[in-house]
Formats: structure tokens, C-alpha cells, sequence
């Protein structure tokens, strides 16, 4: 059990890459928030990881809503005393060519996936400081790297949590907390890690 005793919140921790993260760290022992914008999802979730014996709690935790992530916060400390990891893996897409783009289209994306990750990680960094440890573990793409067709909006919000990761390692490596970014499917996963 690699995580015994350690305690990650996992945002878009309900369904596909989080759900599973939230399922594995799990086994591996650690204590589990799950956050994610569905209640019905995080039940789901709960009840698969307990019926393993996992320990977790979900939360409905939108990352746009400072005043959500900060209860769920408040609460994971309340309960367990501390914050290893935090997992920003909640995202959405709303594709479309440049020129059809709307601004409503290219700000919820980048408000969700870009913002939604400082938000997170912005939360819980006072807390992991004071431990003089954590891990901010957070999910790009490799669009980010590349681009894609029809996504302007999620290649800039992909591209963009590599460097704020970068730039987290910088800051908070010498404070004993890893930042790294990951691109699921990618040969050359972690990114950066410090």
C-alpha cells in the first residue's frame, strides 16, 4: 500500500481519468475526496471504492466556485488533519473551429480547466507548505503539446497548466511539494516533476 496514511483530493474525481485515480490511490491506501460537479457520480464512486475498503468522502465541488473548493477544504482538513495530494483533473471540452468559436465557448473552457486547476491548487498550497510536503498532480493533454482541430480553447488550456506547473516546481520545490503535469496516453508522462 504505497499511499497508506496519505490523503488526496481528486477533482472530476467521479467519472473516466479521476474516477479511476480516486479508485487506485484507494487500494493503495490512501484517505479520498472525491470532488466532482455530480452528486450521482460521486455516490457511484464512493460506493466502489468502500466496497473495496477504501476510506473516502465526496464532495460537489464546482472548480469555478472558490466558495465550494474552500468548504471541501475545510472539511477534508477537518476530518483527516492534512492534504498530500491534490489531483486537478476536472475539464471539459466544447470544441469548435476558430472562426465559429464563441467567447462563452473559450471562456468556460479555460475558466474550468486553467483556472479551475489555480483555484484547486491555490486552496490547499498554504496547507502543504506548512506540512513542508505534497504533490500537486495535475491532468493536461496532449493537445496542449500539439494542437488539435477545433480546439483552441482546450490546446490553450492544456498548454497553459504545463506552465503554471513549471512554475509551481520552481516556487515550491525547495518546500518539499512536487508540481507535476501529466498527459495521459503520452510516452513522455510526467512532464515536469521537481
Amino acid at each position: 500500500m504505497k499511499l497508506k496514511g496519505k490523503v488526496a483530493a481528486i477533482t472530476g474525481g467521479a467519472r473516466g481519468i479521476g474516477h479511476s485515480t480516486a479508485v487506485k490511490f484507494a487500494a493503495e491506501g490512501a484517505r479520498v475526496a472525491v470532488c466532482d460537479i455530480n452528486p450521482e457520480l460521486i455516490e457511484t464512486t464512493l460506493r466502489e471504492i468502500r466496497s473495496g475498503g477504501g476510506e473516502a468522502d465526496g464532495y460537489q465541488v464546482d472548480v469555478t466556485n472558490r466558495d465550494q473548493i474552500t468548504a471541501m477544504v475545510k472539511a477534508v482538513m477537518a476530518k483527516w488533519g492534512r492534504i498530500d495530494c491534490v489531483v486537478n483533473n476536472a475539464g471539459i471540452v466544447m470544441d469548435a473551429q476558430l472562426k465559429n468559436m464563441s467567447d462563452m465557448q473559450f471562456d468556460t473552457v479555460i475558466d474550468v480547466n486553467l483556472k479551475g486547476v489555480y483555484n484547486c491548487t491555490r486552496a490547499v498550497v498554504d496547507i502543504m507548505i506548512a506540512q513542508q510536503s505534497g504533490v500537486i498532480l495535475t491532468t493536461s493533454s496532449i493537445v496542449g503539446l500539439y494542437g488539435n482541430f477545433g480546439q483552441t480553447n482546450y490546446a490553450a488550456s492544456k498548454f497553459a497548466v504545463i506552465g503554471m506547473t513549471k512554475t509551481w516546481a520552481r516556487e515550491l520545490g525547495r518546500k518539499g511539494i512536487r508540481a507535476i503535469a501529466v498527459c495521459p496516453g503520452f510516452i513522455a508522462t510526467p512532464i515536469l516533476s521537481k
